[in-house]
């Protein structure tokens, strides 16, 4: 094919990009920024989703102990979904739950992928 001596590249930009995203839901969250919520958010996803999105989008984006906390950020994506989307309707697309569904499997390729170039660990 003629992109695969990218493959590399793409897959670390794929990487970083989706810790650097994931990372803004959590200082949402915690710090109301970039935007506060137009409601209350409850206590528990407030400071138990706030920093695994905050840190594990850092570690993540720079590639820091890569595989544990996409795992993690994996999990608290697919709970995420089935605590605020899944009990509206079964698809996400008639749910809101999209981009929860999409970050648990972007975040899933990462923890078994590794971390890849352009990062601290360098696939450990």
């Amino acid at each position: 094919m003629f992109l695969d001596k990218f493959k590399p590249q793409s897959y670390a930009l794929f990487r970083i990009m989706t810790g650097f995203l994931f990372f803004w839901h959590g200082a949402q969250k915690l710090f109301s920024f970039p935007e506060a919520f137009s409601y209350k958010l409850p206590a528990f996803i407030v400071y138990g989703a706030g920093p695994i999105e905050l840190v594990g989008g850092v570690l993540v984006m720079f590639g820091l102990f890569t595989r544990y906390a996409a795992f993690l950020c994996s999990g608290l994506s697919a709970a995420a979904y089935w605590i605020a989307h899944g009990t509206k309707a079964f698809l996400p697309l008639l749910n809101g739950g999209e981009l929860a569904v999409l970050y648990s499997f972007a975040f899933l390729c990462i923890a078994t992928h590794g971390a890849g170039i352009w990062s601290v660990d360098h696939d450990r």
